[in-house]
């Protein structure tokens, strides 16, 4: 198994169709890797195809998958996952990340359920991890994920993620906005949650925006800018785990992109805080 995976660094944009144009006006420079669901442009042919084969030349990729369904009752789709094994061998790709829940029934449920908080789910799940590992021959990272209600646990959330990333022997993508999410909406301390986190699993880090419902509901939707709690959680993972490339995520309500490229250098600067021995290096670096 290929364990040279996630070899990214700094600041990346989750890339989308809509941005095709514009990104041909950025300077590469000011944006570290980009990210794509892969079922989104596996097998994607016309001008979409042609320019997304010539932003894999230009920048690195990973990719964060959709469809999976790590969780789910029904059989892993192994076609898919050949065919995903050639597209991340065709362009390149440094890394496949999937979400710790399950979108399958006897059909896709489009929307990414939560996996029940169980021992036999630990396994059920870990064996799914595995079996995907060997097919792609490499490490893939699951993300922890926002859920809105626990039926069935048996566990804390966090718990339940510590146990599949032992049992299943894979990486971890961070999402510290999802940490956030559900501190509010089931009422833990995030600072908390963070500090219990194995920063040697960790290949890179998501950040987003969300909706505020209500005082105790906030819906994980990367529709709006990152608040500042969010951002303090970041830099607080940072200072625990290290600087590790991060990336923001953001699919709807889309800003023009010197207003994202605005945001990814709040990343940096975070970055930059955290190694302040190295900062002026890579400031200069940069310029």
């Amino acid at each position: 198994m290929n364990n040279e995976t996630f070899q990214i660094a700094g600041a990346g944009l989750g890339f989308r169709r809509c941005m095709t144009e514009t990104l041909a006006q950025v300077d590469a420079a000011q944006i570290d890797f980009l990210e794509v669901a892969p079922e989104n442009w596996m097998g994607l042919g016309g001008r979409f195809g042609r320019a997304f084969r010539e932003y894999t030349e230009r920048y690195p990729f990973v990719t964060h998958g959709l469809s999976l369904s790590l969780g789910g009752p029904s059989p892993l789709d192994t076609e898919f996952l050949h065919k995903l094994k050639q597209f991340l061998q065709r362009h390149n790709i440094r890394g496949y990340s999937e979400h710790l829940s399950y979108c399958t029934d006897d059909g896709h449920l489009y929307d990414l359920m939560p996996i029940p908080f169980t021992e036999a789910a630990v396994r059920h799940v870990a064996k799914r991890i595995e079996q995907t590992q060997d097919i792609l021959q490499q490490r893939i990272a699951i993300e922890n994920v926002s859920f809105y209600a626990a039926p069935g646990a048996e566990m804390t959330e966090l718990d339940f993620l510590l146990a599949v990333l032992k049992e299943a022997d894979c990486d971890l993508l961070l999402d510290v906005n999802n940490i956030y999410v559900n501190s509010v909406n089931h009422n833990y301390d995030a600072t908390a949650f963070l500090a219990q986190i194995p920063g040697e699993r960790i290949s890179y880090i998501h950040v987003a925006g969300h909706y505020n419902e209500a005082d105790d509901l906030l819906v994980d939707t990367h529709g709006a800018d990152v608040i500042d709690p969010v951002w303090a959680l970041l830099q607080q993972s940072y200072d625990l785990f290290g600087v590790k490339p991060t990336l923001l995520e953001r699919d709807f309500n889309i800003p023009p992109m010197d207003q994202l490229l605005q945001e990814l250098d709040t990343i940096r600067d975070h970055q930059l805080r955290a190694l302040p021995v190295a900062a002026e290096e890579l400031r200069h670096a940069r310029i």
